[in-house]
């Protein structure tokens, strides 16, 4: 497996990136393909966390890392790795990047490398830059499948931005999911309980 490494601010900012093509509307953008049988399958848009005053959009399912590299969990990415990247009209966005491995093992051992570098996120983006202020929470395991993982994560910036972002790892076998949704906001904006209820699905859909 490998990554790559980003400036701080470029990483951080992946939070919200996705916010940036929240004008575009469903038509322009390109359908995804119908997956093999063989396929881990996406979330659609309709299963994301409700947003009060936008429907969900929803790009195609693509081959590789995203770019830019998610926060958190984007160095241990694979090339290996397939994604696929939501967004409201407002400041609300996710993406879901799935990794399937050649064995149980492999995706058990990565789902943990996951999970490790969310539980130090925050410590990691404040040692890497003095001008950001990370914290972060624990919001437990999820009984689907081998399990999934959830956490928050919220960050603010001496230039005054403030985001707010949900993670979740969830393990299938041998492949492995995770889900992100992040919009402008705090601890408070956290649609916790339907990003649960998605991390669930999530995993489900896998096979």
């Amino acid at each position: 497996m490998h990554g790559r490494t980003r400036g701080i601010r470029t990483t951080v900012a992946a939070l919200a990136a996705l916010a940036a093509v929240a004008g575009v509307t469903a038509a322009a953008v390109p359908a995804a393909a119908a997956p093999a049988s063989d396929t881990p399958r996406f979330l659609e848009p309709a299963e994301l966390p409700p947003h009060p005053a936008s429907p969900w959009y929803a790009g195609p399912v693509t081959a590789g890392q995203p770019d830019p590299l998610p926060v958190c969990v984007g160095d241990a990415l694979p090339s290996i790795a397939s994604h696929r990247s939501y967004w409201t009209e407002y400041d609300t966005n996710a993406q879901q990047i799935t990794v399937v491995e050649r064995s149980e093992q492999r995706a058990k051992d990565f789902a943990a490398l996951l999970r490790k570098d969310l539980a130090g996120c925050a410590k990691k983006l404040m040692e890497q830059d003095p001008d950001i202020t990370a914290t972060q929470k624990n919001y437990g395991r999820l009984d689907v499948e081998e399990g999934a993982h959830v956490y928050g994560l919220h960050t603010a910036s001496a230039w005054g931005s403030s985001d707010i972002g949900l993670f979740s790892v969830g393990r299938d076998g041998t492949t492995v999911t995770v889900v992100r949704w992040g919009q402008m906001g705090n601890f408070q904006h956290a649609q916790v309980s339907d990003f649960k209820a998605t991390t669930v699905t999530a995993v489900d859909k896998l096979y």
